[in-house]
């Protein structure tokens, strides 16, 4: 079950970092065919505040990268829930917000993780 909980909180890790990139380097790029609701003329002036998120999003992943390199197990768990809850915050927030698929994409493995953390 360990092995488990450390692949997925590598991909919640992952996917974070990819959240990073893509608001911070890829917003006006890749944005337009990402949020196809939002104007295409809203991308450029947009871009600081999507930097914004993308680094809040490397922050999420950073605690959960941290997560590796800590020997004492009950730490890590600790520290890993802590971030992991941030992350079902942030998703569920942003499924309200902006759209149900947030939910499935950013919280709902982050919910998979809290409740292997938890039973283990």
């Amino acid at each position: 079950m360990e092995l488990i909980i450390k692949i997925l909180i590598g991909l919640v890790a992952f996917l974070h970092l990819y959240f990073l990139y893509f608001e911070m380097f890829a917003w006006t790029t890749k944005g337009p065919k990402v949020f196809r609701n939002f104007p295409k003329d809203l991308f450029g002036p947009t871009k600081s505040m999507a930097a914004n998120q993308g680094l809040y999003n490397g922050f999420l992943a950073a605690g959960l990268i941290w997560t590796y390199f800590m020997v004492d197990s009950n730490w890590s768990d600790k520290i890993a829930l802590f971030f992991l809850g941030c992350v079902v915050v942030a998703g569920i927030y942003g499924a309200l917000t902006v759209t149900k698929k947030i939910f499935f994409i950013q919280a709902l493995p982050a919910l998979i993780t809290i409740t292997l953390i938890l039973l283990k």
